[in-house]
């Protein structure tokens, strides 16, 4: 999945929800159930993410929406290979941005 966003050091929840094309209320419930997402919050409880937790959410998205795992199956696979996870994720992940780079070029002859 390739999300664009401006590069920024602070996301609000509204961006990052528009981003992924899933409700806040997901990304909040997501925030709950997941030990490594970790937003930032100001003095009026306002969510504000970080690259880190972008990164985190993509590698979720990928296992709950694109791959069809469980939330508990999820949690598990996070636990259990957490670097090598990561680092094929981060693979794949660049992967997709070459893709998306090579359809606009393409689109653009």
């Amino acid at each position: 999945m390739h999300i664009e966003l401006p590069e920024k050091r602070y996301y609000s929840i509204g961006e990052v929800a528009r981003a992924f094309k899933v409700n806040t209320s997901l990304i909040r419930f997501w925030e709950k159930e997941f030990d490594i997402l970790k937003p930032k919050k100001n003095a009026k409880g306002n969510r504000k993410f970080t690259q880190e937790d972008l990164k985190h959410l993509k590698y979720i998205y990928h296992l709950v929406k694109e791959r069809g795992f469980t939330l508990e199956g999820a949690k598990i696979h996070l636990k259990e290979d957490k670097k090598e996870a990561l680092s094929n994720f981060e693979i794949i992940e660049k992967l997709e941005q070459v893709k998306h780079q090579l359809i606009k070029i393409k689109q653009h002859l």
